[in-house]
């Protein structure tokens, strides 16, 4: 019988052609599919790698220290005799660093090639019959302008100027004087002027003069004729009250009111010459323990940077207090050297400055960083004069009857930790604070790189995004995995999944358009809405559970959601229609003029309200799907050994399924909040974009991707603006980096403790 059946087995063989054909094919799929999968995740890790060292090689820049070195001449490295005769009372170079300027104490004009002193050009400055030059002023290093003061009590107001013309394909730069307001003398005084101050703002001009004791303040309106295109001026001198002070120097400020003068001892008195005379000293302040030696307007005459015996250098400004008063304020002291400074020169278009000391010490400051930028020993002894290239890549020095030209290279010094991350005190404003502010439409702007302003703008975006959608996504999720009927959620789940498929720039373009308008008018009706749905939600759940069941039973088990929905559309209604009747019996009628006046809170039309609305509604798929998987993944004997030992659902769902799914709940929300991080037009369209750090859910914000896009197709190529938005980009990746991989630790140890149920 046995040998019956054992006949009767199957010949099988394992080793045909046809089956090591199969096994073959069947492993090269393997291999393969194994080397596809290994060869995309290294691609992925490549191209992270990319974006990184990417951002990084573009950011790197913006770090890099300056440096200073003899222009690439070999005359301008061993230097040259100073061109012309007399003492040098201003020095100045040319755009590109071609020629330089000395204006001498002999009332001439040399123009020279900057690189080995040979003179272009020598003009005699158009100056009073019998008189001579006492007293030197300049409106700003970047305007050209300067005034000479005679001992006749005459001003000549001159501008140096620079033409290129282009002859045979090659430049020329064409010097020349010229008369900005007329080329005769201006009468500001009746004697010698001992010293001389002069500011401008369009057509309207202002000279200070000192004469014997006595200061006079000529204004000067200057129009334009449009029929000859003659300059028209009309003069007005005034005296001013004898000063009890022995100033050293003076300086005018923009707008003709405020007038600063220097003492011997170290002090810095400010003048309100719009006010009354026994008004008039506004202010008095001990600038420095020691003799001020250098006294000078930066970019913008808005700021004073004063420099002491002692090597002391700080910059002061106006302020205005909060009782309207304006005063005179030390803003912030520099990193000096030992020795007295002895001459400082501004840069003509960043808020920088170049100081040289006693010793020959040339130091490179920034303000707005508050930092020194260079330090480097140039010269053996002090130094006379110095004057900065209007790119602020170049410098000229004379020091002892010797010229020598100096190339910089100091691209982005406005730079620093402080300016980025630290509240900075900007001209114009009343304290330190966190700005953003890249451009504006005038040449003497303080840029404004704060990234404080965006990172938290991101940060509350997020937050607010997160608040809306976490629950009601998780909520969501819950219930669509573990009690939903499978039916209704195959179609429930492709539906919200489809929401994902949304373009957001529709949503921007909805929220921005429709919803933050709706929002506005309807403020009331909105929180009405946000507390009526869940006491609806939960008022409906309450009185079905307590119907009878015959009722409840015709209803499948799984289906019940489908009863909320007229609950959710009834309650929204009902909400908006007796908004009306709660905003007059609470808020005088209306929410927002309450919110506005009444509360003080301020309100704009697009804010974070708007976006959270906007952005929680494309974050949700995401939380949701990831979610519901996570749920639904849970194994079912667990969930089904729970119910069977005696648990209820809700103790099941909290204390098995909840805990084993919490690894990939967690994710979905780390993957929401990276969604939430790098939104950009929802926030772009939804929000009023402007960079303020207020946690006001009325108010809007800028965050770091919306700020990327906006400014990106303007910011000019490799500029200090185009290499801090990548650094905004590099720190928006940063981030993303640090909480993926706390999240994935985090996931890691939920995993490790839920794992073993």
């Amino acid at each position: 019988m046995s040998t019956l059946s054992e006949s009767k087995k199957p010949d099988l063989d394992f080793n045909t052609p046809s089956m090591l054909r199969t096994r073959k094919f069947r492993a090269f799929k393997n291999r393969l599919t194994t080397h596809s999968i290994a060869a995309g995740g290294m691609s992925i890790i490549v191209a992270i790698l990319l974006i990184f060292f990417y951002l990084l090689w573009e950011i790197m820049p913006l770090f890099k220290e300056a440096s200073i070195e003899h222009w690439p001449d070999n005359t301008a490295q061993v230097g040259y005799a100073v061109p012309g005769k007399g003492s040098t009372l201003y020095l100045a170079i040319e755009e590109q660093a071609q020629i330089g300027l000395r204006i001498t104490d002999t009332q001439q004009a040399i123009f020279f090639k900057a690189s080995n002193g040979e003179i272009i050009s020598e003009q005699q400055l158009k100056a009073p019959a019998n008189t001579k030059a006492s007293s030197f002023a300049i409106v700003s290093e970047s305007s050209g302008i300067f005034a000479v003061g005679y001992d006749n009590g005459e001003v000549m107001v001159f501008q140096h100027k620079y033409t290129s013309t282009y002859p045979a394909g090659k430049r020329l730069i064409t010097p020349s004087i010229s008369y900005p307001l007329t080329d005769e003398p201006i009468q500001v005084a009746q004697g010698n002027i001992d010293l001389l101050a002069i500011s401008n703002d369009d057509e309207n001009w202002s000279i200070v003069a000192s004469s014997n004791g006595e200061i006079f303040q000529t204004n000067i309106s200057a129009e334009v004729n449009l029929l000859s295109e003659e300059i028209d001026i009309t003069t007005h001198t005034l005296s001013i009250p004898t000063l009890d002070i022995t100033a050293e120097k003076l300086l005018l400020l923009p707008g003709k009111r405020w007038l600063l003068a220097a003492t011997k001892e170290g002090k810095v008195t400010l003048f309100d010459l719009e006010a009354a005379p026994e008004k008039m000293r506004a202010q008095e302040v001990q600038a420095t323990q020691g003799t001020i030696t250098s006294f000078a307007l930066l970019l913008g005459n808005n700021s004073l940077i004063i420099g002491d015996s002692q090597g002391l250098l700080s910059q002061w400004f106006l302020v205005r207090d909060k009782q309207n008063q304006w005063s005179l304020q030390k803003v912030r002291d520099f990193e000096t050297a030992a020795k007295s400074i002895g001459v400082i020169t501004m840069e003509h278009r960043r808020k920088g400055f170049a100081a040289v000391d006693a010793n020959g010490e040339l130091s490179l400051y920034n303000t707005t960083a508050n930092r020194k930028v260079l330090s480097s020993k140039i010269a053996p002894q002090q130094i006379t004069a110095i004057a900065y290239a209007p790119r602020s890549n170049a410098l000229l020095i004379e020091q002892q009857r010797k010229m020598t030209l100096w190339t910089v290279d100091n691209e982005h010094p406005d730079i620093s930790w402080t300016a980025l991350w630290e509240k900075v005190w900007y001209e114009g404003y009343e304290k330190p604070e966190y700005i953003w502010q890249s451009s504006a439409s005038n040449n003497d702007f303080e840029p404004k790189y704060s990234l404080m302003p965006l990172a938290f703008g991101t940060l509350k975006a997020a937050f607010y995004a997160m608040l809306l959608a976490t629950p009601l996504a998780i909520c969501g999720a819950i219930y669509t995995a573990y009690f939903m009927a499978p039916a209704m959620r195959r179609k429930v789940k492709p539906l919200i999944e489809l929401m994902e498929a949304l373009p957001t720039v529709i949503l921007g373009f909805l929220a921005g358009l429709w919803l933050a308008p709706f929002i506005e008018n309807n403020l009331a009706g909105i929180f009405l809405t946000l507390l009526g749905i869940p006491l609806a939600i939960l008022g409906f759940g309450f009185g079905w559970a307590n119907l009878p069941k015959s009722i409840r039973n015709l209803v499948p088990h799984g289906w019940d959601a489908l009863l909320l929905i007229p609950v959710v559309i009834l309650a929204t209604l009902l909400s908006i229609y007796f908004a009306h009747d709660v905003e007059g019996l609470l808020f005088a009628g209306d929410l927002r003029h309450w919110i506005t006046e009444e509360a003080g809170i301020p309100f704009d039309q697009r804010n974070a309200l708007v976006v959270g609305i906007a952005m929680g509604f494309a974050v949700i798929p995401t939380i949701f799907t990831i979610s519901e998987d996570a749920i639904f993944s849970v194994p079912k004997h667990l969930s089904y050994g729970s119910l069977a030992l005696g648990a209820t659902p809700w103790q099941t769902l909290v204390r098995v399924v909840m805990p084993t799914a919490s690894p990939g709940i967690f994710s979905a929300l780390m993957v929401g909040m990276g969604r939430a991080v790098g939104e950009t037009m929802i926030v772009l369209m939804a929000t009023g974009n402007t960079p303020i750090m207020d946690v006001n859910i009325f108010e809007g914000m800028r965050t770091l991707a919306a700020n990327i896009a906006v400014e990106m197709p303007e910011a000019e190529v490799a500029s200090t603006h185009y290499r801090i938005l990548f650094l905004a980009a590099f720190s928006l990746f940063l981030f993303t980096f640090v909480v993926n991989t706390c999240a994935e630790l985090i996931r890691h140890r939920l995993r490790n403790k839920y794992g073993s149920l």
